[in-house]
């Protein structure tokens, strides 16, 4: 049952359902408070439930053979994450992590398929998904293959300022809450003393600045100048 209090009706998915439907759906989800840290999902595990975060942020993650972690994706308030295995019944791909305190609901796979196939407004919201999943694996093969460390961090750095909707008509760009260096540095291959030598390096030449917890920049198109500029090291 829907826990008192909760709601998934800024879920980007499910909002779009009509009221009625939408309660329907929350009535056979579980939900669950996730401290930071805390395990949500195991690659290669069967289960098959879909998850909506409805508070905190979690995190997709994988660890290679030494034990490296390599981040995906961060999901915040009104994501969802899980459906891969619940369209083609195969394990995990992936670990997902809670890393800050988080309220999930989740619902089983046999559901979701269910109002999916039945509703074409979340149909589209699913295709959506599933197309910036591979646009995003396209981006960071090319960088990968393509760019030098220190401009895979800021091809990273101009996609969390447009994912974050941070970029300005006048030019600028800021990222209100940048991820620690550890973070980005799992994201792009590298480790967190380069990202923070290559984010010195930005704030030297005064292309970005540092503000509290963010990074502004006040031309990104400079960013992405050098970004296109770059070259594998």
């Amino acid at each position: 049952m829907a826990s008192e209090g909760h709601t998934l009706a800024s879920a980007a998915l499910i909002g779009s359902l009509p009221d009625e439907e939408r309660l329907s759906f929350e009535q056979q989800c579980a939900w669950q408070e996730y401290k930071a840290g805390s395990q949500i999902i195991d690659r290669d595990s069967d289960t098959r439930q879909v998850y909506f975060v409805t508070t905190g942020t979690v995190r997709v993650v994988n660890y290679s053979m030494s034990g490296r972690e390599v981040s995906y994706d961060d999901i915040h308030a009104g994501g969802f994450f899980g459906e891969l295995a619940a369209i083609d019944g195969k394990p995990r791909s992936a670990n997902v992590v809670a890393i800050k305190k988080s309220v999930i609901a989740s619902v089983s796979g046999e559901v979701f398929l269910r109002f999916v196939t039945s509703n074409p407004d979340m149909a589209m919201g699913l295709l959506d998904r599933l197309v910036m999943i591979i646009r995003g694996g396209t981006d960071r093969i090319m960088d990968l293959t393509t760019l030098g460390a220190y401009h895979r961090v800021y091809a990273e750095l101009l996609r969390l300022a447009r994912d974050a909707g941070g970029m300005g008509d006048d030019g600028s760009g800021v990222i209100r809450e940048l991820p620690t260096h550890s973070s980005l540095a799992s994201r792009v291959g590298t480790t967190r003393e380069t990202v923070a030598r290559a984010i010195g390096e930005l704030t030297r030449r005064e292309v970005a600045e540092k503000r509290g917890k963010g990074l502004f920049f006040s031309d990104y198109e400079e960013l992405e100048d050098i970004v296109e500029g770059g070259e594998v090291d």
